[in-house]
């Protein structure tokens, strides 16, 4: 059973409350229904997971605004996955089926931004999209994802209010007190169905991801810390147990790969294999952060030879992990006979009614904001060869973040210092239209929250910012054929591909990684850069807090005013009434191999 009525939920968030601070008291367990002779007798527990559902409501893409769909014809959206939440609950009437998510929920469209800066609920009291969809759904507990944290502690702590279950992160402790900030758990009773049937006690523990210590560092720096997943499990999971958890599930925002983007003065950021081979203890793991799709893969623990359960739902809505546990009884104790998961589609439903319902203001308000026109653009001007080309579209970041930076350093001690800007190619999709430029439009192309920084870098790490950026690219020789749908290492992401404006040069990608800057020149004279010259340069705040772990701009600010890219994007295009690409597009890089130009 669910935690569908008012008494059922004061019960789990009771019995949180309690392990959260004082021993449980694990009395004898049940015998009721345990099995005879021979025969024992089966129960079934089924959980349902998502993850990274990134402010998916409808399945609607803001961006375009038309019905979602990709070349795989995914579906998107809460209202999907409520159906087919439904749908199992339904023919799981009177059995057990529990609903979890792993976090990354309140940030990723233009629905979860509007009522973050445009009337943020910490100002107007009203209810959050999420959690008015997720409260329909009706989960059991929710994870905190790195996310979470982008709009600040007051907003996260009103959404968690809002919440009609609860919102786990065992692993984000208060810097003040040393204490979890956050629930790190619950002990569900789950009523099996069946007459006479025992209580199943499952413990929930929350994870959440310790890269917000630096992706959110302005959000969180003296207010919170973040431990090690695989150290927090280790602590927790023993504590559930020895508190009453038959079945421990944990619900953890970090992939399975074992590696960071931040590198190594952080816990590890997608420790999830390493937490179900280290961690005594464990029955199943949900886990998101790397929006992968793993419908089901086991983990053997190393130290007692179980296997864990692992299952990753994909991103967006898109897929619902299921997981079936068979459980028997043996000498009052429950013991799991066989587990495994499938993997659900989206898009074989239809949006559940009653989200829709719950949401259909705040969409349709979200909707008339981003169709608003904010300028008019003399072409059209598309991002899709920004990776591998100098693009107007590219530098019309860079000439904003510019203009911004140099404008506010004015008459100050950097003034006299020459502006570079950085910029990555987010979106491959994004297009300014011929005419009207709508707010969707500029939110296509720059899709993250990102707030403008800038700090003070030599022509030295400038260059090795370059060098490290270029790792982005294949190494190609002179006379391989190019294609662009192939020209990058597929384990570097876009996003952590940047170009910077201000300086000319050029990334040589027949030549090594570390070795592909071979022309870095000033812009008109052609003089190359001094190692020791200085420069201001203007960055988003996930860059310069570590976010990719790119060398040289992880220092003090110069500039930073909290002031979003994106609305300055916004703002400049609206004060000029125009985008034409005359105004800002500067070609200053281009890919060589042995100086000749690749495009």
């Amino acid at each position: 059973m669910t935690s569908s009525s008012g008494a059922s939920r004061r019960q789990v968030l009771a019995v949180a409350a309690a392990a959260a601070t004082a021993p449980l008291l694990a009395g004898s367990p049940a015998q009721a229904g345990e099995a005879k002779g021979n025969a024992p007798k089966i129960w079934d527990l089924t959980v349902l997971g998502t993850s990274d559902t990134h402010g998916n409501v409808y399945n609607w893409d803001y961006y375009n605004d038309a019905e979602y769909d990709d070349s795989q014809h995914n579906d998107v959206g809460v209202a999907k996955l409520a159906t087919l939440v439904n749908q199992i609950r339904t023919e799981r009437k009177g059995k057990a089926t529990l609903v979890l998510d792993a976090g990354d929920t309140i940030q990723g469209t233009p629905l979860a931004t509007y009522y973050a800066k445009q009337e943020p609920i910490t100002v107007t009291g009203e209810t959050h999209p999420m959690a008015n969809a997720m409260n329909v759904l009706n989960y059991d507990a929710v994870t905190l994802g790195n996310h979470e944290f982008n709009y600040g502690l007051p907003l996260l702590a009103k959404w968690i209010e809002q919440l009609g279950f609860p919102a786990l992160a065992a692993n984000a402790i208060n810097e003040k007190t040393g204490k979890p900030a956050y629930l790190p758990y619950v002990i569900k009773p789950v009523n099996l169905g069946g007459h006479g049937a025992p209580a199943l006690n499952v413990g929930i523990l929350g994870l959440t991801n310790p890269g917000v210590a630096i992706w959110d560092k302005g959000n969180v720096e003296g207010k919170l810390l973040f431990e090690g997943m695989v150290e927090t499990a280790a602590k927790w999971v023993p504590i559930m147990r020895d508190r009453g958890a038959d079945l421990v599930i944990i619900s953890a925002h970090g992939g399975d790969n074992g590696t960071s983007s931040y590198g190594p003065e952080l816990p590890n950021e997608n420790p999830v294999r390493l937490i179900a081979e280290q961690v005594p203890g464990i029955d199943a793991i949900l886990f998101g952060h790397a929006h992968s799709e793993i419908p089901e893969r086991f983990v053997t623990n190393t130290q007692t030879g179980e296997r864990v359960l692992t299952s990753e739902p994909s991103r967006w809505g898109q897929r619902l992990t299921r997981m079936d546990f068979t459980l028997t009884r043996e000498k009052g104790r429950w013991q799991v006979a066989a587990k495994g998961a499938t993997m659900l589609n989206t898009n074989t439903v239809v949006e559940d009614p009653a989200v829709l319902a719950a949401v259909r203001g705040q969409h349709t308000k979200t909707v008339d904001y981003v169709n608003q026109v904010v300028a008019r653009s003399t072409v059209e001007l598309s991002a899709a060869e920004s990776r591998y080309k100098d693009t107007p579209i590219l530098d019309f970041i860079n000439h904003v973040q510019t203009d911004v930076v140099a404008t506010a350093l004015a008459g100050t001690a950097y003034a006299g210092l020459p502006v570079l800007s950085i910029a990555a190619p987010f979106s491959r999709t994004a297009v300014f239209p011929a005419g009207d430029v709508r707010i969707r439009d500029v939110a296509g192309l720059y899709v993250y929250d990102n707030t403008l920084e800038a700090v003070v870098m030599t022509g030295a790490e400038v260059k090795e910012y370059l060098e490290y950026s270029a790792k982005y690219f294949r190494t190609l020789p002179v006379g391989a054929a190019v294609n662009p749908a192939t020209i990058n290492d597929s384990s570097v992401p876009d996003y952590n591909y940047d170009t910077i404006s201000g300086v000319d040069y050029d990334i040589d990608i027949s030549k090594p990684v570390g070795q592909r800057i071979t022309r870095l020149v000033l812009p008109g004279t052609g003089t190359p850069v001094a190692a020791d010259a200085q420069f201001v340069v203007a960055v988003n705040n996930y860059r310069r807090s570590g976010g990719g772990n790119f060398p040289g701009v992880v220092k003090t600010q110069v500039y930073n005013e909290q002031q979003e890219i994106r609305q300055l994007l916004i703002d400049w295009a609206q004060a000029k009434g125009a985008i034409d690409p005359a105004d800002f597009f500067v070609p200053n890089w281009k890919l060589v191999r042995e100086g000749l130009p690749v495009f």
